[in-house]
C-alpha cells in the first residue's frame, strides 16, 4: 500500500548513541530521559498553560523546566528525601504538578500521583498507605491538609501560599543524591481511593520507559508537536501517553485544568494543538456537536458533506493520502481542532461508527489499549494500517494469548512484555492472583486477536452476561451502539432475572436522558408525567438500536435514571450499580 507521509520510523534507534555515556540499562531511566532531551531540545517549549493574567500563555522550555526541577530536587534531598523515598502529588494539570513529578526522580524517589478527584478522606486514606515524605497538593485541598497533623510536610503547588509554593522551595546545599535504576519504582498509581486497603500499581522505570519508546513503533511522534493534557494526569492514561510520551520526544504539553467548553476551545486554537488524546465521552461529544452544525445547514448540504466524507474515506484507506483536511478544514477550523495530527481515543471503548467519522472528515484518528498494570499502553491503531473495529495492533516486544476461549474464541487476554507493572503494592497475594502460573498478565478483559495481531475487545470478564441461553452478552458492546445518540446522556447496559424466572439473565438498560431530550420535549425530570414521555423516547431509541443487534443482545427493559451513575475522572461509569 502506498504511504504518504504516514513511513513508520524506528524510535529507539536514536537512544544508542546515548547508551553507554547518558545511560547504561536496557532502557534509559525517566530522569535520563529527561537529561538527555532537555540537553538535545533545550529550548524546545516544555511545559504550558493558559493561566497567566486574563488566561495568557504561560511557556517554560525544556532548559528552564529542569532549572525548576533541579532545584526542587536540590530542596527535597536536602530536607530528608533517599533513594526509595516517596514523594505524593495531587492537584490539577499544571506545570507545577509536572515538576514534583520529575523532581522526584532527581531527588532519588518515588512519585505517587494522586486523584485530585477524591474526597479529602479518600487522599488521606492513599497517603497512609503511601507514607510519603512530602505531599504537595493544590490549592482548593491545601487548607484541610495543612491543618492537619501528619507526619510529612504538605506544600501547595500553588502560587496564592508563597511560603510553601514548590517553585520557591530552594536550598544553598548541595547534598549526595542515589539516583534510581531502571528496575526501581518510579511510581505507584492508586487504582481505588474507598476506605478499604487501596491497591497500588508498581511501575518501575523500565516499565515506563519501555512503554514510551515501544508505543512510538506503531506510531511517529515529534519534537514539534504539541500535546493536550486535558483529561487528570495522575491516571496511567494521561501520565504516560501524554506526558511522558512528549517528554521522550522533546514535544510540547498544553496543561488544561478544565473541560469547560469555552476554556477548551480557547486551548485547543491558541496552543495550535497537534496531539489530542480523549476517552469516548470526549470525543462522543466533540463529533456531535460537529455533525450538529452540519445539519443545521440544512439536508442538501448534510446530503453532500456526508457523500464527501464517505468518499474522504474510502481515498484515505485506499492510498493512506487524507483528502479531509482539505475538504472539511472550514469544519475542523469551526471546532478548532484543524491543526490537529493526531487524535487518539483510550480508557473505554469507542463505537466504530465515531472512529471512521473522524477519519472521514481528515482526523487521523486511532484507538489505543491499556491498564494501569501494563503502563498503561500495549496495544495501538496504526495510523497507516488502522482497523475500526479493533483497539490496537501489539506493539514491539509484547506478546498475547487468549485463555479460556468460548466456541466463538473469546476469552480472557494475558499479555507479556517490559511495561508490565512490577505487583501491587504491600499486597503479594493480589500481585499472584494477576498472574498466570506461567507469568502470563492477566487483563481480566474479553477479546481475540486477528490474524494481523489486532486486539478485538469484547468487555470485562466481570461485566459479561450470560441469558437464559447459555449466550455471553457484553454489556459494551451494546452500550458502543448508542454512542452517537446525544439525547441519551449516560446508557449503562446490565443483566437482570425478570420475575418468574430462576436463571438466566436479559438485558436492561440504565439510561439518564440528556437535557436536550427533555428540552426538546418541554419536560421536567421531577414530573412523572413527563418523564413518561421522556420514557417512550428512550424506548424509541431503543427498538431503533435494537433492530440491529443480535437477538440475544437485544434490550427487554428500559430504567430511567433520577441521577447519572457515578463516574471515574476518566469518565467511565463505575459499575457498582444494583440489580
Amino acid at each position: 500500500m502506498a504511504s504518504i507521509n504516514m513511513k513508520q520510523t524506528d524510535p529507539i534507534v536514536w537512544l544508542d548513541e546515548y547508551r553507554g555515556k547518558n545511560f547504561t540499562g536496557t532502557w534509559p531511566t525517566l530522569k535520563e530521559v529527561f537529561d538527555i532531551i532537555s540537553e538535545k531540545y533545550p529550548d524546545n517549549n516544555c511545559f504550558t498553560d493558559f493561566d497567566g493574567p486574563g488566561g495568557s500563555r504561560n511557556t517554560l522550555t525544556y532548559a528552564q523546566a529542569k532549572r525548576k526541577i533541579l532545584t526542587l530536587a536540590n530542596w527535597l534531598a536536602a530536607n530528608g528525601v533517599k533513594h526509595g523515598d516517596k514523594v505524593a502529588v495531587s492537584g490539577k494539570n499544571s506545570p507545577e504538578w509536572a515538576v514534583v513529578y520529575l523532581a522526584a526522580f532527581y531527588a532519588g524517589a518515588t512519585i505517587c500521583p494522586m486523584d485530585y478527584g477524591l474526597h479529602n478522606e479518600e487522599i488521606e486514606n492513599l497517603l497512609n498507605t503511601a507514607k510519603p515524605k512530602f505531599f504537595f497538593v493544590d490549592i482548593e485541598k491545601y487548607d484541610y491538609f495543612k491543618s492537619k497533623k501528619f507526619p510529612f510536610g504538605v506544600y501547595s503547588l500553588s502560587s496564592e501560599h508563597e511560603d510553601t509554593y514548590v517553585y520557591n522551595l530552594t536550598t544553598t546545599e548541595t547534598p549526595e543524591i542515589t539516583y534510581p535504576t531502571g528496575e526501581d519504582l518510579a511510581a505507584i498509581l492508586f487504582t481505588s481511593g474507598t476506605t478499604g486497603v487501596p491497591k497500588g500499581v508498581m511501575l518501575t522505570h523500565n516499565n515506563l520507559v519501555s512503554d514510551v519508546y515501544l508505543a512510538q513503533t506503531n506510531m511517529n511522534i515529534y519534537s514539534t508537536d504539541v500535546f493536550y493534557a486535558l483529561l487528570p494526569i495522575h491516571h496511567a492514561y494521561t501520565m504516560t501517553a501524554v506526558f511522558l510520551e512528549a517528554i521522550g520526544v522533546g514535544a510540547e504539553i498544553v496543561f488544561g485544568k478544565t473541560m469547560a467548553v469555552s476554556k477548551m476551545m480557547k486551548e485547543l486554537r491558541e496552543g495550535k494543538i497537534t496531539m489530542l488524546l480523549g476517552v469516548p465521552l470526549l470525543f462522543n461529544k466533540l463529533i456531535a456537536g460537529i455533525m450538529k452544525g452540519i445539519k443545521e445547514k440544512g439536508p442538501v448540504v448534510y446530503g453532500i458533506i456526508k457523500f464527501l466524507m464517505g468518499l474522504s474515506y474510502i481515498v484515505k484507506k485506499a492510498t493512506n493520502c487524507n483528502p479531509g483536511k482539505v475538504l472539511f478544514k472550514s469544519v475542523l477550523q469551526k471546532a478548532n481542532i484543524y491543526t490537529l495530527r493526531i487524535a487518539i481515543c483510550g480508557g473505554g471503548p469507542l463505537a466504530p461508527s465515531v472512529f471512521k467519522a473522524y477519519n472521514e472528515l481528515g482526523i487521523d484518528f486511532v484507538q489505543g489499549y491499556g491498564l494501569t498494570e501494563t503502563s498503561p499502553i500495549i496495544a495501538l491503531n496504526p495510523v497507516y494500517a488502522f482497523k475500526i473495529e479493533s483497539v490496537g495492533k501489539n506493539l514491539r516486544e509484547v506478546e498475547y494469548k487468549v485463555i479460556d476461549a468460548d466456541e466463538n474464541g473469546v476469552g480472557e487476554l494475558c499479555v507479556k512484555g517490559p511495561m508490565i507493572m512490577k505487583g501491587y503494592y504491600n499486597m503479594p497475594e493480589e500481585t499472584a492472583a494477576t498472574f498466570t502460573a506461567d507469568g502470563w498478565f492477566k487483563t481480566g478483559d474479553l477479546g481475540w486477536i486477528d490474524k494481523d495481531g489486532y486486539v478485538m475487545l469484547s468487555g470485562r470478564a466481570k461485566n459479561m452476561i450470560v441469558t437464559a441461553g447459555g449466550k455471553n452478552v457484553y454489556p459494551e458492546e451494546i452500550e458502543n451502539a448508542f454512542q452517537l445518540y446525544d439525547e441519551l446522556e449516560q446508557i449503562t447496559v446490565q443483566g437482570y432475572i425478570p420475575d418468574g424466572q430462576d436463571a438466566g439473565e436479559e438485558i436492561e438498560a440504565l439510561v439518564y436522558p440528556a437535557d436536550g431530550l427533555l428540552s426538546r420535549l418541554g419536560a421536567d425530570r421531577k414530573n412523572p408525567s413527563d418523564m413518561e414521555k421522556v420514557k417512550a423516547e428512550v424506548e424509541k431509541i431503543v427498538e431503533t438500536v435494537n433492530k440491529n443487534l443480535l437477538t440475544y443482545q437485544r434490550i427487554t427493559k428500559v430504567t430511567l435514571l433520577d441521577e447519572p451513575l457515578e463516574m471515574t475522572t476518566t469518565k467511565k461509569v463505575k459499575r457498582i450499580y444494583k440489580k
